[in-house]
């Protein structure tokens, strides 16, 4: 069966440079990786991957012969060099990064000096870590009359927040907050949602390499007190950390649902049952 995309050969056999593909690997598990992230794992010829981040497990894909570096104790300056090359000898070259490269990754520093070098670029999605923690908790990071927002951000660290971005301006809307890079810093982050209002009861989930295989761990607390529980499972890296008004709702016993699977909505796919508020059959709207 044909399809859109041809196969591409890992090695070449003109002169052009190969394609660099920025995949992202998902959060931890390699089986999150998307289908066509791993197809191109299947016929790369070189990959570069975020050891530091990235499961190895994430290569197992690749075709004999191809070039598997990591990343971990390299420059951004040899990083784009390493792609540069391979790009000159390979079709297919992929740099696998952790969650989705359009998220806290160096997608921008590295796509620079390969645009600049002539190398064609193509990105990936991928699951990110927020997206893993919310399902692995078994959270819903949006419910119906709760908040419909969710923020993803970090706390300012070695690297700076730009101006009106700080934790404590954001954790003011009161909505969903996915705050990355933050783990050593837990005592700051429960400050600065203390002082945007959060009650010291307010729920609070971490959790340390989503999907990971053997690795994963949970931690439910509060504002009050999340941070001696991560300091206690010694949770010191590689974690995300919710505050959300919709933690927990599994539990509640009065949940607003969704209109859009309520029996007396109608929308472009199915027509209302009844009225609301009435048992009776409704007044179904003219469509065109």
């Amino acid at each position: 069966m044909q399809t859109d995309t041809p196969p591409i050969e890992a090695g070449r056999a003109t002169s052009a440079p190969g394609t660099v593909w920025f995949v992202g690997a998902g959060p931890g598990d390699p089986e999150l990786i998307t289908v066509k992230g791993r197809a191109l794992i299947e016929r790369a010829g070189a990959i570069l991957f975020a050891g530091s981040l990235v499961s190895e497990a994430a290569t197992r894909w690749a075709p004999a012969g191809c070039v598997i570096a990591d990343s971990k104790d390299m420059t951004l300056e040899q990083m784009s060099s390493w792609l540069i090359e391979q790009a000159g000898r390979c079709a297919t070259v992929v740099r696998l990064q952790t969650g989705d490269p359009c998220l806290y990754g160096a997608l921008i520093e590295l796509v620079q000096p390969l645009d600049a070098a002539g190398v064609a670029i193509e990105v990936v999605p991928g699951v990110s870590s927020a997206m893993a923690s919310a399902a692995a908790a078994v959270e819903s990071l949006t419910l119906p009359e709760v908040t419909q927002t969710v923020i993803f951000t970090r706390i300012e660290g070695r690297t700076p927040m730009p101006e009106g971005e700080s934790l404590e301006v954001l954790a003011a809307h009161h909505s969903t907050l996915c705050i990355f890079l933050s783990i050593t810093l837990m005592g700051r982050v429960t400050a600065a949602l203390t002082a945007a209002g959060w009650s010291p009861d307010a729920p609070m989930v971490v959790v340390h390499k989503a999907s990971w295989p053997g690795e994963e761990k949970i931690i439910r607390g509060t504002v009050a007190t999340i941070q001696g529980l991560c300091r206690d499972a010694k949770i010191v890296s590689q974690s995300m950390i919710i505050a959300s008004p919709t933690l927990g709702a599994r539990q509640w016993t009065t949940l607003t649902k969704s209109r859009l699977y309520d029996a007396s909505f109608t929308h472009k796919f199915r027509r209302a049952s009844v009225n609301a508020n009435t048992d009776t059959p409704p007044d179904l709207p003219e469509t065109t």
